[in-house]
Formats: structure tokens, C-alpha cells, sequence
């Protein structure tokens, strides 16, 4: 009787890659912002401050607000 080794952590990435691509699958990556950094967490606020000052913001506030009473039957 013949033994395997277990596969290590690549292969058995690889053989993940192959089933997902034969099911017609593709990897995709996604990168975002890292909100746990002090340094994204202040330039997120800074926009924020920056976009609540501007020209637009009543007109969008009221259409946030009107957007949030839609209902599903409406």
C-alpha cells in the first residue's frame, strides 16, 4: 500500500485554484482602505468634513432622507 504525504499549504492552494477555475470561476483582488489606520481614519474624516461643506450637501441630506422613507411596495 502505497502512502502520501499531505500536501502543503501551496498545493493544496493550487488544487483550490483548479476546482474554482474549472467551475468557471476567476480570482479577483480587492483592495480598500485599512479603517483601523490612524492615518486612513483622519484622512476619511478630513473628506467627510470637506464634503458636509459643500454647495450640494442640504440637497443630498434631503434626498438621503427622502431615499430612506421608500418602502418596498412603492
Amino acid at each position: 500500500m502505497q502512502t502520501h504525504s499531505p500536501l502543503s499549504p501551496s498545493q493544496k492552494m493550487k488544487q483550490y485554484r483548479v476546482r474554482m477555475k474549472q467551475a468557471g470561476l476567476r480570482p479577483v483582488q480587492i483592495w480598500v482602505p485599512d479603517t483601523r489606520s490612524p492615518a486612513i481614519a483622519g484622512e476619511l474624516r478630513r473628506q467627510s468634513m470637506l464634503a458636509s461643506q459643500g454647495p450640494d450637501e442640504q440637497d443630498v441630506l434631503a434626498f438621503l432622507e427622502d431615499a430612506s422613507a421608500w418602502d418596498d411596495a412603492g
